[in-house]
């Protein structure tokens, strides 16, 4: 798809999630709706936003949330975007068949028009976040695709702390990286490490906008779930930052929100001039990258 770059103006969806598919769903589709009537011509939901983060505990029947692609939750959002002519971004537990399962990011285009899938690469396994009992790994490898407005990356929360995804996710031509995200604090530990936390994640983020010359849009849902006392307290903060790094809107921390700016492709090819990392990478000399790690005086 041949595109003139021009100023697109994207659309941020901070949302709480019940215990309710189907009011998760239909507040969805109010607020892309709010999105498009402000003026929002890509917009992006919060990571699995249908349901509460259920990888809290491993229990068999929550499979039963997956759902296939194409689906009801695509044929949802595909019915925002072409009434809207507005392009979505939206992430679902895909069942691709019996017993396999993946964290996936849609792209929906302006017409309706589902232009891709990306599956979660980075999948990880840790004190409620157990996704490695949910999510097959993904195989589509990381992907760019595009959209009436602009080639639209799209990687997945866990995927926010690895540069190497980012780095093969702009080299696709992205102009745009979107990470549907669910993080948030351990109510027990945020006194002691959570402005570290949120500061870590933040920051990562902004620097693969650097890195590549890219604008990056973290989308994050808020609230607490789970039990009193223990579950996750989700930290919002849903943020877009520009190739520089700026962080040029920001979300609250406990509220639903729109978060609206406007990306220009020009300011990402003045900053790619100015700032030439990919001209002055060393292709050459990357082989070693694929190995795990590097092990030193072993025979």
């Amino acid at each position: 798809m041949n595109r003139e770059p021009r100023p697109f103006n994207v659309g941020l969806i901070q949302m709480r999630c019940s215990t309710d598919p189907d009011d998760n769903l239909r507040r969805a589709d109010a607020l892309l709706r709010q999105a498009a009537d402000r003026g929002v011509q890509i917009a992006c939901l919060p990571e699995l936003f249908r349901t509460q983060y259920f990888c809290q505990a491993e229990e068999a029947a929550r499979f039963d949330l997956a759902e296939p692609i194409p689906g009801p939750t695509t044929k949802v959002l595909g019915q925002v975007a072409s009434e809207t002519r507005m392009a979505v971004v939206g992430s679902i537990f895909e069942r691709r068949a019996a017993g396999v399962y993946h964290n996936t990011a849609v792209v929906i285009d302006a017409d309706g028009t589902l232009r891709g899938r990306y599956r979660k690469m980075h999948i990880p396994d840790d004190p409620l976040y157990y996704e490695k009992y949910y999510f097959t790994p993904g195989d589509l490898g990381f992907q760019a695709f595009d959209t009436s407005f602009a080639r639209v990356g799209t990687l997945v929360c866990w995927d926010q702390w690895y540069p190497e995804a980012a780095r093969l996710t702009a080299l696709q031509g992205a102009d745009i990286l979107f990470y549907p995200t669910a993080i948030g604090w351990h109510p027990a530990e945020k006194v002691e490490f959570g402005q570290a936390q949120t500061d870590a994640w933040e920051t990562i983020q902004r620097g693969h906008a650097i890195a590549n010359g890219v604008y990056v849009a973290a989308v994050n849902r808020i609230g607490h779930e789970g039990p009193a006392g223990g579950g996750l307290e989700f930290w919002g903060s849903s943020f877009l930052a520009d190739p520089l790094g700026r962080v040029i809107a920001r979300a609250g921390v406990d509220t639903e929100q729109v978060l609206i700016a406007t990306c220009d492709p020009r300011l990402q090819e003045q900053t790619r001039r100015n700032w030439p990392f990919l001209r002055d990478r060393r292709i050459d000399a990357y082989t070693p990258i694929t190995q795990r790690f590097l092990d030193q005086g072993q025979p």
